[in-house]
């Protein structure tokens, strides 16, 4: 299993409650296909830089998991088709 960091930007206008949900799903995709949670860790809501699709902020994520090659290509399959992700980075951690 390789490490991996992903940050997520999920729309602002999601509340606490539609925000613990996006970040559940998100979880649960990872281990549904064979993933190890090993972090989540919340900064809050920022300002962007610049506009991004109608949005100046966004809620940023970022969630530290373990997990084969395979796992990575299906949750970026998924994560580009949810309507409440802004954006979002994955890469790969090196060894610690």
């Amino acid at each position: 299993m390789r490490a991996y960091e992903l940050m997520v930007i999920y729309v602002p206008q999601l509340d606490e409650e539609g925000l613990a949900a996006q970040i559940d799903r998100t979880t649960t995709l990872i281990t549904n296909n064979g993933g190890e949670i090993e972090k989540v860790d919340q900064w809050g809501k920022r300002r962007f830089a610049y506009e991004i699709n109608d949005n100046t902020e966004g809620f940023y994520v970022v969630i530290d998991f373990k997990a084969e090659s395979g796992t990575t290509s299906e949750v970026e399959r998924i994560l580009k088709i949810t309507d409440e992700v802004v954006r979002y980075l994955l890469v790969r951690r090196d060894h610690e």
